[in-house]
């Protein structure tokens, strides 16, 4: 019988889905309700120290939309209004309440040993498992030095990774920001600095548009706007290649995450060297009952493939990520095309002629493909609306 109980850092987990730190964890009664529903975990939204003034703008969400399903998320909300006291309280009960689950602390502060040490002082009386360094939010911290703008800096990453891991009695994970040229060079860092382990991605920063009626930003705050961190599952690939390039380049434990909207988003995740998972965008559009799908997707996937746990799922995908140049250049496939789906509409004839090949061309009701002008580069298969064209050796 597979599982999905895991371990990270000395960490045992009921299974890898966890809350990530934002919206869905910014209450105790919130992740009470999260945790009895069957998450395994939740990571804390971001505590402060209590002179870190928080004020939030109105409104401060908005989506891209497909077919009514959102694919793209942007918000530009701040960290956790509560008190350390609060946490320190709620985390008490928490894991009075829920023994088993997993409380990871995400913390900020700004570039201050003593705020940072004093934080950690306070929250290492709790019975958390792990902390969290938020290096990575990409809106409204960056303006006062502190979130991403820490983040996008490997001295000052390095300098409180150090601060944090002199005083801590817990795991420390460094949550990472994609908003940089090279993820690998500030993971670097931070190991160098004594981190236990990796988070990534936070949000892409991003601006969501204009409306073209009014010229006003899409995120409308009087009239104003601001750059948004995006999330959803638009930015999933960004956050795949981010953590296979962790993977790659190190060997510590990484909670992964990044539009994540099913198990097969997470099982992706872990075959690409997560250890765990993170999920907040799709627990903000359709609530914590997803937890169920996740664990009884992952758990049928493993036993359907024979796999005891999910560390024979992770990495599993790593070897198979190289550089360009090493890439198979010897190898050509060219479009085949299924005369039973195929509605002759001419579009991958159009598509070819204008994207520089010219290898197809529509004759009395037959796509012909002229093989000496084909490169097998395959545009034709995924802009069918058919899908009546697949790529042969």
């Amino acid at each position: 019988m597979s599982t999905l109980k895991t371990t990270v850092l000395g960490i045992e987990f009921e299974n890898p889905f966890l809350l990530a730190s934002a919206p869905p964890t910014a209450s105790v009664e919130s992740i009470d309700k999260a945790f009895e529903m069957g998450w395994g975990g939740a990571v804390l939204k971001t505590i402060t120290p209590d002179n870190l003034e928080m004020i939030e703008a109105s409104p401060r969400y908005a989506t891209i939309k497909e077919k009514g399903k959102v694919i793209c998320f942007q918000n530009i909300e701040l960290l956790s209004h509560e008190t350390v006291k609060y946490w320190i309280d709620g985390i008490k009960y928490l894991k009075k309440k829920h023994p088993s689950k997993v409380i990871i602390a995400s913390i900020m502060a700004p570039v201050e040993r003593e705020q940072w040490q004093n934080l950690v002082k306070a929250l290492n009386n709790t019975p958390i498992d792990a902390y969290e360094l938020n290096f990575s939010c990409p809106h409204g911290m960056p303006e006062r030095n502190i979130g991403m703008a820490i983040g996008t800096s490997a001295e000052i990453s390095i300098l409180i990774t150090s601060w944090v891991k002199s005083v801590a009695t817990k795991p420390v994970f460094v949550k990472l920001t994609p908003n940089v040229t090279n993820i690998t060079w500030i993971a670097n860092a931070v190991a160098r600095a004594g981190a236990d382990g990796l988070a990534a991605i936070n949000t892409i920063q991003s601006f969501m548009g204009i409306n073209l009626d009014t010229l006003d930003p899409v995120l409308n705050i009087d009239g104003n706007s601001t750059y948004g961190g995006l999330s959803g599952e638009a930015v999933r690939p960004i956050g795949f290649k981010c953590v296979a390039q962790l993977r790659q380049n190190s060997d510590l434990p990484i909670l992964g995450m990044g539009g994540i909207s099913n198990w097969e988003d997470a099982a992706q995740y872990i075959a690409l060297g997560a250890d765990a998972v993170q999920i907040c965008t799709e627990v903000m559009i359709n609530g914590y009952g997803i937890i169920n799908g996740l664990k009884s997707g992952l758990l049928n996937y493993l036993e359907s493939k024979g796999l005891n746990d999910i560390s024979e799922l992770k990495n599993i995908a790593i070897p198979k990520i190289t550089s360009h140049e090493k890439l198979n250049k010897k190898s050509h496939l060219y479009p085949s095309i299924d005369e039973g789906k195929c509605i002759k509409c001419g579009k991958c004839v159009k598509i070819c002629s204008e994207s520089e090949y010219h290898a197809l061309d529509l004759d009395n009701e037959c796509i012909n493909l002229n093989k000496k002008n084909c490169k097998g580069c395959s545009l034709c298969s995924h802009i069918c609306p058919k899908e009546a064209i697949k790529m042969i050796c």
